[in-house]
């Protein structure tokens, strides 16, 4: 039982949407702190002289400050502690794991619960965007133009940092709306969409111009884009669906999580069914993996009105990958767990569509190169699961499309580009590399961690009139 000491200095819970009713509808779960329950947080904090919180943070927000000022109720100087060195706060307030980075590293969870960091950049930066936010100043213009490519968490991070220091900044975007990932990959209930859009429009009045439909490689050739720009960035993720290759996965009823929560998202399904949309999921829906994509598409599958949806994961519980909150939030609306199960199959019918998945049950062996004990197949234990709808969110790979005609620059395994992660550099002289494109699908605060290295480079480059030896080899990448 927990002392009297220790329920003082608990940290407060998030207010949330109750589960019967949330699982039902699209909006946010989390509701956030009020104003009285976020100061009372950062009292919490004692202001280490050494802030090893600052370090576990990708773009080295800086965290003592904003949580000072904040109990100090001079929540301007929050909000310019908060947003010097992250440009999004509101999005990562939401979606960044800090119980992995910032919160781990908080002195106050070696023996109890660390400083709610990310829910205190959540009300900071919501409590900005309510008042209406102010722009910085911003330097001169240099003259310099930078084009970069994808308007996810590291390309609009690059373009903050870059026209905060006078640089013109074109963001180059596939899509008909900005924010890559954060706007066709997250939910509404996670992410809403008028989060996303209050921090790109703040890039837009730092005089970032982003330009929609805008396919580079098919549009534009890297070659073409590097004599119209001094600088490119590429920042264009990981958006092509890693599949399993078995029997029955191009059955009608079998998506990738991709394309699931593309239609939910840009088809506008949250806001159903006031907006007409073609996304349909049977009444029992098997979701293939657990990361926190395979959660937020088993999540969106209840909403859009299965009745049954099963997280289908070759390994235990111990070695999900999606965050524990990702993970309670989807048992307290119904999700059902099959741990230690792997599909070997997709059953069809006559007309094409899903019936079932024939699986098999796994053990676990020795760790593998991950550090998690690698499945086994348990011999003799297969079995069939009836489901109509098949979502695979096995993680994704750069998309193979973009930059076809891209000469000079190397790619690693799996597709990636090849940088040196400390500059972001490529193989390709002025050409500067960032978030999933270079490591694989990771998550939104690395890619934004990334774009701050490449920003940083790029200015450095200019700043000291473009000195060499240009370096990039594929020891920089990581295996």
């Amino acid at each position: 039982m927990a002392t009297g000491k220790e329920q003082a200095n608990a940290r407060h819970a998030m207010p949330a949407q109750d589960p019967q009713v949330r699982a039902c509808n699209f909006d946010e779960v989390a509701l956030g702190y009020d104003h009285e329950m976020a100061v009372e947080e950062a009292l919490r904090c004692i202001q280490c002289r050494r802030p090893l919180c600052v370090t576990g943070c990708p773009v080295q927000v800086r965290i003592p400050e904003f949580i000072k000022a904040l109990r100090e109720g001079d929540m301007w100087q929050a909000v310019e502690f908060l947003k010097d060195n992250n440009s999004l706060p509101a999005i990562c307030g939401r979606v960044c794991p800090q119980e992995s980075q910032c919160e781990a590293l908080c002195i106050l969870g070696r023996r109890g619960e660390p400083v709610a960091i990310g829910r205190l950049e959540r009300y900071v930066a919501d409590w900005e965007r309510e008042q209406g936010v102010r722009v910085p100043e911003v330097a001169p213009s240099n003259g310099i133009r930078v084009a970069v490519i994808g308007s996810g968490p590291a390309g609009l991070t690059a373009a903050g940092d870059l026209a905060k220091k006078g640089y013109q900044v074109d963001i180059l975007e596939a899509l008909h709306e900005p924010g890559g990932v954060l706007v066709y990959g997250i939910p509404e209930f996670r992410l809403p969409k008028a989060v996303v859009a209050a921090e790109v429009d703040y890039l837009r009045k730092l005089g970032v111009s982003i330009l929609f439909n805008r396919v580079v490689g098919k549009l534009y050739s890297l070659t073409e884009l590097r004599e119209q720009y001094q600088a490119v960035f590429l920042g264009t993720g990981a958006g092509l669906p890693i599949m399993m290759s078995i029997p029955g996965e191009n059955l009608n009823g079998v998506y990738s999580a991709n394309e699931l929560l593309t239609r939910v998202n840009l088809m506008k399904a949250f806001d159903f069914p006031n907006w007409d949309t073609p996304v349909r999921v049977g009444e029992r829906v098997a979701v293939v993996g657990a990361g926190n994509v395979a959660m937020d598409s088993a999540r969106s599958a209840l909403r859009l009105g299965a009745k049954e949806v099963h997280i289908v994961y070759r390994r235990s519980r111990e070695e999900v990958p999606a965050r524990a909150e990702e993970v309670e939030h989807a048992e307290e609306e119904g999700v059902v767990f099959d741990f230690l199960t792997n599909p070997i199959a997709v059953l069809g019918n006559e007309q094409g569509g899903v019936t079932g998945i024939r699986c098999i049950r796994m053990t676990l062996g020795e760790p593998d190169d991950s550090g998690r004990r690698r499945p086994v197949p348990a011999e003799g234990s297969e079995f069939e699961m009836g489901v109509d709808t098949v979502v695979m969110a096995l993680g994704t790979r750069p998309n193979p499309l973009v930059f076809i005609e891209a000469d000079g620059l190397e790619r690693a395994r799996g597709g990636t580009v090849v940088a040196d992660l400390e500059t972001g550099r490529t193989t390709l002289e002025r050409v500067w590399a960032g978030g999933d494109i270079v490591t694989g699908a990771a998550t939104v605060i690395s890619a934004m961690g990334a774009g701050r290295v490449a920003a940083s480079d790029i200015d450095a480059f200019f700043q000291a009139g473009s000195p060499g030896p240009w370096k990039a080899t594929k020891e920089d990448v990581p295996a």
